[in-house]
């Protein structure tokens, strides 16, 4: 399989690559992760002005109708810069849902504000008690006579939720529920509604996220993606991308990551000697190289199939247990091989180990798709 970057993707990675380049100097992220929000607006801002926002949406809503894979190449960058900016929740989880099963009318109201930089979505995936995510236990029930026809009545929704990316300043908020029909269904929720409840979360890449409570929240109709008796499949199809697309940032962060610390392996002397010429710093960085390639190989496999829409369940399980496991090892090393400026959080390379170690825990960890993949083998 040839994962070589077609002329149009080459271009939108160089396009992203020089805004985020740009934009991310160290000072600028040390002033962000200070900020009320934690989020670079005039980068987001940047990012939409080349259009890079709209890389997966349709034309018909101002974006370019590239795909997941060109989306994933974005992503690949933002991982890389560290960029402090709610693209994965936006873009991911929860413009393409929209773009996929939503009506007309949702796509006509919600994807050209996305491609614009003016509108942030995101979604609730993640549940307090760390259920499966395709199993919510966040329940909806049908709001208002249980006979009229089926779509024509509004719904209340009831949990708990946490690890809300961007959940303070998202529009909607996108939330899987247990239908009382025994299926799940995914509602578009106003995080200023009635009902919801939203605390600060501080995690551990210094972004804030929330907790979120839902105690009969109303949702009407018309901000219900999609059938919810064909839920289960929707909610797979997005959560499937979600992971893969956490990969691909993964991917950028672990490269980086090696990529500063070959440099300073190159410019650090002892000895009157460069320490990358010594034994133990280039064998343990050459290990961290190879590891780094498999988390590349089996990203770009799962981005690929899920880009042409064939099944790729044991792809994305594959990749993220080595979003966890190689990207754990490529940034511990680069940690380790800096000595101890390597903790010295005035120092870049400190901020890829909690990149990483955020990515590798947010919808399960490598052990738990591990454990899924076997489940699915054995039976």
């Amino acid at each position: 399989m040839d994962f070589s970057f077609s002329d149009e993707q080459s271009a939108l990675r160089e396009v992203a690559r020089k805004i985020l380049e740009a934009e991310c100097a160290p000072e600028r992220l040390r002033e962000i992760e200070k900020s009320d929000e934690r989020i670079d607006r005039r980068l987001w801002a940047e990012l939409a002005k080349a259009n890079l926002l709209g890389a997966a949406l349709p034309e018909a809503y101002g974006g370019s109708d590239y795909g997941f894979f060109e989306l994933c190449v974005l992503l690949e960058e933002i991982g890389r810069s560290v960029a402090p900016v709610p693209a994965w929740a936006t873009l991911v989880c929860g413009a393409l849902p929209i773009a996929r099963f939503g009506s007309d009318a949702q796509k006509k109201r919600w994807l050209p504000g996305v491609v614009a930089g003016d509108v942030i979505l995101t979604a609730a995936l993640q549940e307090s008690n760390n259920v499966d995510p395709l199993a919510p236990v966040t329940t909806a029930t049908r709001d208002g006579n249980p006979r009229q026809p089926s779509g024509s009545s509004g719904w209340k929704l009831s949990g708990e939720k946490f690890c809300v990316p961007a959940a303070f300043v998202a529009e909607r908020i996108l939330v899987p529920a247990k239908t009382s029909e025994g299926s799940v269904g995914l509602f578009l929720v106003d995080p200023r509604a009635k009902g919801v409840k939203l605390e600060q979360q501080f995690v551990t890449d210094r972004a804030i996220q929330g907790s979120l409570t839902l105690n009969d929240v109303r949702v009407a109709a018309d901000d219900v993606i999609g059938d919810p008796a064909a839920g289960r499949a929707q909610l797979q199809w997005l959560v499937e991308r979600a992971a893969a697309a956490l990969c691909a940032m993964q991917v950028g962060v672990a490269d980086r990551a090696l990529r500063i610390t070959a440099t300073y392996g190159a410019e650090r002397k002892q000895f009157d000697r460069p320490i990358g010429s010594f034994q133990a710093f280039h064998t343990r960085a050459a290990d961290a190289y190879v590891e780094l390639e498999v988390l590349r190989l089996v990203t770009w496999e799962a981005a690929y199939l899920l880009s042409k829409h064939e099944t790729a369940t044991d792809a994305v399980a594959i990749a993220k247990f080595f979003a966890g496991e190689s990207a754990h090892y490529v940034t511990y090393a680069a940690e380790h091989l800096h000595g101890g400026i390597g903790a010295d959080i005035d120092y870049p390379v400190h901020r890829y180990y909690l990149w990483s170690r955020q990515i590798e825990l947010t919808l399960g960890s490598g052990a738990s798709h591990l454990a899924a993949l076997g489940d699915r083998l054995a039976g």
